[in-house]
């Protein structure tokens, strides 16, 4: 027996490690074709993001190729978590479409032990992630964003700005107060030309002009319309006072710049010194860093505004020889009074001057700490982002397997409009936390960690109802829930049988017809439905109508014997009998007190109040209806008797 039982025992886990491996092998395959579609979705959102830097720059194959590989490796952890809920989704939505997840949990598996090698695999999914983003991350970020700086640097026809001066060009100085993307025309443009030298500047100002670059990618060809030029002419003497200028006035003007737009790359470590260029031993070191220098400089800064605001402490020697000197404290308004308007207006000027000056260093100081504490947190993010991100592939997942369990919908209908609808809430959520935590509106850990906070209930909850066969996805649930709150009621459906074991007793039932229909006209006749109902009765009886659930009983089983009748006429005359709603006319809840306290708040009570009297109406008009088919039923069996 104990050998029997060890092999039952051995087949039985090498069963359940054959059903391991299907359940991998069919999360892996989705898994990776989700994962290259995800991460295909980014990176166009991601190209369009930057295509104005790349597009008329005459960049060369490997330029694109570079910045193609880089952007995919910043972008691999992003796709990590949607390609996890998508795939999961599928795979699940697939077991419960081909009823294989119902076979599992026929043979006694329940739906955490299905989920347990996948939940293995995406534990080493994260894993992978974390180690990407620290390791592989920083380096990859580091050359992504220098191949874009001088990606933009190279040619700079397209990146001037409007309503700013643009000083990218070596020697010129560009101002464009609008400018016309699809056309490429600048208007109310205005150039410094410093080649000469600073004192010697050309000035051109224009209504319209064109800025491109010329087919040997060496100089920048310049069409100006409409406007005039302003040169300095060189001194003939050091010391003369008036310089000539020469102005010139122009209906079109072409002129060539030189400018070397052969693609160069920037030093990268201009840049690795960014948040997003840091690995967690780096950006640990950096925040501990920074935070012991921003608070040293701090209390710097304290100190020696303390140090102004403080009064002038004289030595013992001084304050002696002030009070041999000075019988009286000095007043400063007093001495101000008495001083005359020259050395007032003096006094006045130098203390504004001051002032200006005080003002101007506290908001040096102010946007210097600004900006270092935004340099602090956005370091502090990093470091909880590349642990909320790796974390959130096992939310996702704890997400999407219960849910398509729960929806039984493969393919890539439902599953991708549920995984995109989940993934929204976590992007907005998450960017909020990001944008709250640089700002310091928000904990810093808050910030990183609130997306994690909203979606981990929402992986329990689904896990919980799915596990426990939930209906919450079965929109028949819901349908049914919104037809018993508006009153609305199925019609029957009988038609002839094509097989009739017994006929109906017609005998029996000509006598029960006879007897619900008087029991139907004695009770509306006992209940005044047409009335509206006393509003204090409606909320503090809560006593069951067990009159009416008799009758719709004793109804269905007359229905239910006819209906295996033969004659066409009776079981068209069936299907006019209304199905009963047996409680909708009474108080809305079986509890006492909570049918009191719905009346006492009057928006709830009045709503409960006209849906109960529209229900005694409906319900008046059932009751003789069913008399009326009893009786037309009646006659047909009389009918069918006498033939």
């Amino acid at each position: 027996m104990l050998i029997l039982r060890l092999i039952a025992q051995d087949k039985r886990m090498l069963r359940i490690k054959k059903l391991d491996i299907f359940i991998i092998k069919s999360f892996s395959f989705l898994f990776v074709g989700t994962f290259f579609i995800c991460l295909f979705i980014f990176m166009m959102q991601f190209l369009w993001r930057y295509v104005d830097e790349m597009v008329g720059k005459g960049l060369d194959i490997n330029s694109l190729l570079k910045f193609f590989y880089y952007s995919a490796l910043v972008l691999m952890p992003v796709s990590l978590p949607l390609a996890v809920l998508l795939a999961s989704l599928i795979t699940f939505g697939n077991f419960g479409e081909r009823f294989e997840l119902l076979a599992m949990k026929a043979a006694g598996i329940p739906l955490l032990r299905i989920m347990r090698p996948l939940i293995i695999l995406i534990g080493f999914v994260s894993c992978a992630s974390f180690y990407f983003q620290n390791v592989t991350g920083p380096e990859s970020n580091v050359k992504l964003t220098t191949l874009l700086y001088s990606m933009k640097q190279k040619s700079p026809e397209l990146d001037i700005p409007e309503g700013a001066f643009y000083d990218e060009i070596e020697g010129y100085n560009l101002y464009v107060k609008k400018k016309n993307k699809e056309t490429g025309m600048l208007y109310s443009v205005m150039i410094y030309n410093f080649s000469d030298g600073f004192e010697n500047a050309h000035i051109l100002v224009a209504d319209s002009g064109k800025l491109e670059i010329s087919e040997d990618k060496k100089f920048l060809k310049l069409h100006l319309y409409s406007g005039e030029q302003f040169e300095n002419l060189k001194q003939q003497t050091r010391n003369a006072n008036n310089i000539p200028y020469r102005r010139e006035s122009f209906c079109e003007k072409h002129t060539l710049i030189d400018f070397d737009s052969n693609f160069n790359m920037m030093n990268a470590d201009l840049f690795s010194g960014n948040a997003n260029s840091k690995s967690i031993k780096e950006l640990e070191h950096s925040i501990d860093s920074m935070s012991t220098r921003y608070d040293s400089i701090g209390r710097n800064y304290y100190k020696e505004a303390l140090s102004k605001l403080e009064p002038i402490r004289l030595t013992p020697m001084d304050s002696a020889k002030l009070k041999t000197s000075v019988a009286k404290t000095i007043n400063a308004d007093s001495l101000f009074r008495v001083s005359s308007k020259a050395q007032q207006a003096r006094f006045l000027k130098a203390a504004s001057e001051k002032a200006v000056v005080m003002q101007n260093d506290l908001s040096f100081k102010s946007i210097m700490m600004s900006e270092s504490d935004k340099s602090l947190r956005k370091h502090q993010l990093e470091w909880h982002n590349k642990i909320a991100l790796s974390l959130a592939c096992l939310v996702f997942f704890f997400i999407g397997a219960p849910l398509g369990a729960i929806i039984r919908k493969g393919g890539l209908g439902m599953p991708v409009i549920v995984s995109v609808i989940i993934f929204l809430i976590y992007y907005i959520v998450n960017t909020m936390g990001t944008k709250m935590g640089k700002e310091g509106e928000w904990h810093i850990w808050i910030g990183a960690w609130i997306s994690t906070f909203v979606l981990a209930p929402m992986g329990v909850f689904f896990t919980y109802k799915s596990n426990n066969d939930s209906v919450v996805f079965n929109m028949d649930t819901y349908i049914e829930a919104i037809r018993k709150i508006l009153g609305l009621r199925n019609n029957r459906h009988i038609s002839k049988k094509e097989v009739i074991i017994e006929d109906p007793d017609y005998a029996c039932l000509y006598d029960e017809l006879g007897k619900i229909s008087l029991d139907c006209e004695k009770y509306a006749r006992l209940h005044s439905f047409a009335k509206a109902p006393n509003y204090l009765k409606v909320f503090t009886n809560n006593e069951k109508d067990c009159v009416i659930a008799e009758l719709s009983q004793r109804l269905e089983a007359i229905v239910e014997e006819l209906s295996n009748s033969k004659d066409g006429k009776i079981l068209n005359a069936l299907n006019n009998y209304p199905i009963l709603i047996i409680g909708a006319h009474k108080s809305p809840f079986s509890n006492r007190w909570l049918n009191i306290l719905a009346g006492l708040v009057i928006p709830v009570g009045l709503f409960f109040y006209f849906r109960i009297w529209r229900f005694g109406l409906r319900l008046d008009k059932d009751l003789k209806r069913i008399e009326e088919t009893s009786r037309e039923i009646q006659s047909y069996i009389e009918q069918s008797k006498q033939k």
